[in-house]
């Protein structure tokens, strides 16, 4: 053998050395592999640092059948359970809560305020009160003045009786849209809520008896859009006349039926906005003349629906005036009886016009051969004016000017 091959013998007999021989399925070390080759070469602190953490074994002292065989009692991790204060409702937030109230009815919103103050404050939170509708509520006290303080849009309560509604403070109030209809009420309960009111759109006072202080607080409500009066009393010509030259944007007006006399009338035609498409004028027997009407003509050109029924003094005379209104669509001459019947085939030089209403002046043997001499048009098909008035008499489903309300009062 070479110089060279025996380290290379060397070396194989150290490697072979170092390994164990098995014993009864188990590998033990040579006497000799107690030397530095095991501790030397083995990465124990590296391996005892990357390893996992091992579990503890517990093992029972008690039994011979457990001296030889041992076993681990391994502990599941427990979930964390979540405290009773997370399931609290007082733990929800604010906008979580209101979100739940929104989908409450009027009944059940109101009990809910009684839970606790928290809840008394989320429940009359102005978001959740934007439209109320209290019809079939017959007595309204406090509760007026709480809902109307809640921040209410949109209030419907016609043909109610109203006391004192009792507002707690000076506040102006954000209704747009209020129909108080034929209500039940003192003449000082009602200044008292419309001088809180200065941005309403839609407002209907019909058969009231108001006030010039209430007139002058209308006219602070430049934003008026409909407004029916109809059947009003209680005010006189000037605080009108002052308050349709503040209110310039009115479209629908119904001023009919109103206790008004001829200065009444003259105010109406001399002040009219010209931005009114929607004219309902009508009841004025003996006090609106032809000249009122040439007026009303001039200052709205615009007109597309014109009712002037019950005026005695309306005659053929006014046809051609009537024709400058090339917007014209619906015309009411119900029970002007100075309007010959043999006359009313003029209305066929109206192109535009869809309806006419002629009640009381033919006969019903008389209408269809009227109605063959005027093919474009529809006649006596609405007996009752819909101009300005909050809910027509064929709907029956409690809209406020085709908007539901969406808390509403069920008995």
């Amino acid at each position: 053998m070479s110089k060279e091959s025996r380290p290379l013998q060397e070396l194989s007999e150290n490697l072979e050395g170092s390994l164990c021989r098995p014993q009864r399925g188990k590998w033990k070390r040579r006497s000799s592999c107690s030397g530095g080759l095991d501790t030397e070469n083995t990465p124990n602190e590296l391996i005892q640092q990357w390893s996992p953490p091992h579990k503890k074994i517990l093992t029972s002292a008690k039994g011979k059948e457990n001296e030889e065989n041992t076993f681990v009692l391994a502990r599941r991790p427990r979930k964390r359970r979540e405290s009773a204060a997370g399931l609290c409702w007082d733990s929800l937030p604010d906008e979580l809560l209101l979100g739940i109230l929104s989908r409450l009815s009027l009944q059940d919103l109101l009990r809910t305020s009684r839970v606790c103050k928290r809840w008394h404050c989320l429940a009359f939170d102005e978001s959740l009160w934007h439209s109320v509708d209290l019809v079939g509520k017959a007595q309204l006290d406090a509760e007026l003045g709480q809902v109307l303080s809640a921040g209410v849009l949109r209030l419907r309560c016609p043909h109610t009786c109203i006391g004192q509604p009792s507002f707690k403070s000076a506040q102006k109030l954000r209704v747009q849209h209020l129909d108080l209809s034929n209500c039940t009420v003192e003449t000082s309960v009602l200044e008292d809520i419309l001088s809180r009111c200065k941005h309403l759109q839609n407002l209907s006072l019909e058969g009231l008896v108001l006030s010039d202080s209430i007139i002058h607080s209308l006219a602070e409500n430049t934003e008026i859009v409909r407004l029916n009066l109809c059947g009003c009393s209680g005010f006189s010509p000037e605080s009108l006349a002052e308050m349709l030259k503040s209110c310039t944007r009115i479209e629908e007006m119904n001023v009919s039926w109103c206790d008004f006399s001829n200065l009444h009338v003259q105010a109406i035609a001399a002040n009219i906005p010209s931005s009114v498409s929607h004219l309902n004028i009508s009841g004025y027997r003996q006090n609106l003349t032809m000249e009122d009407v040439k007026a009303v003509v001039k200052r709205c050109p615009n007109l597309t629906n014109l009712d002037l029924s019950d005026s005695v003094l309306v005659t053929t005379d006014s046809f051609p005036v009537l024709q400058q209104l090339s917007s014209l669509r619906h015309l009411a001459v119900s029970r002007c009886y100075q309007i010959h019947p043999a006359s009313l085939i003029d209305f066929e030089k109206f192109l535009n016009l869809q309806t006419l209403e002629v009640f009381g002046l033919i006969q019903d043997s008389y209408l269809p051969i009227l109605c063959k001499g005027l093919p474009h048009i529809q006649i006596n098909t609405q007996p009752f004016s819909t101009v300005a008035r909050p809910t027509s008499a064929s709907r029956k489903d409690r809209t406020l000017w085709g908007m539901h309300c969406r808390l509403v009062y069920k008995h």
